[in-house]
């Protein structure tokens, strides 16, 4: 008896195949294969929708939750007026530390890695303090067991409950720092 012939589109490739790599893996080369052309493509489509999207917020993971990691916003400069306005009675602005042995809560304000990362905290500290935001600091986050080692935290505020911390997060959102959020500091 007479086998039929094996006609098709898979047979053929599978044919090819043998005729030029005179070996065969199996029909799952074909799916895998097309699997990887679509992963390429949307790969390809993402970076083409991203690469132009002009945003300059970046987002570090930290214990599973995303830590935006932006510039703040520069204060505006006030244009010079005919009259000289009276000198103003510089103050150096004081960061504050976190309270040694004490647990409680945050607004973290924007956090930069601890390599090369102390001149913008310390700018972005700075920039809290003159935009009125209360209790700013920098955290060094590999002494708390509540943070992400290996990174300075610019905080603002020490609560003692989430709710009093959670208030005042549209505040430092207000004053230039977007991707502010509550976190608990614990040791």
């Amino acid at each position: 008896m007479k086998l039929p012939d094996v006609v098709g589109t898979l047979p053929a490739l599978r044919r090819r195949w043998l005729r030029r790599f005179g070996w065969y893996p199996g029909d799952w080369i074909w799916v895998t294969l097309a699997t990887l052309l679509v992963a390429v493509a949307g790969t390809a489509a993402a970076i083409a929708l991203t690469a132009g999207d002009g945003h300059s917020q970046k987002t570090v993971v930290a214990l599973g939750e995303p830590v935006p990691v932006t510039a703040p916003r520069p204060v505006p400069k006030r244009s010079a007026s005919t009259t000289a306005a009276p000198p103003r009675k510089k103050t150096a602005s004081k960061l504050v530390a976190w309270p040694r042995n004490e647990n409680g809560w945050t607004i973290v304000l924007v956090s930069y890695p601890k390599t090369n990362g102390r001149p913008s905290a310390l700018t972005a500290a700075h920039l809290a303090t003159a935009s009125s935001l209360r209790q700013v600091g920098i955290l060094d986050s590999s002494l708390y067991a509540s943070l992400q080692p290996g990174y300075l935290v610019v905080f603002s505020g020490i609560y003692a409950a989430q709710s009093d911390a959670d208030a005042g997060v549209s505040t430092a959102r207000q004053a230039g720092f977007g991707g502010a959020y509550s976190r608990q500091i614990s040791r």
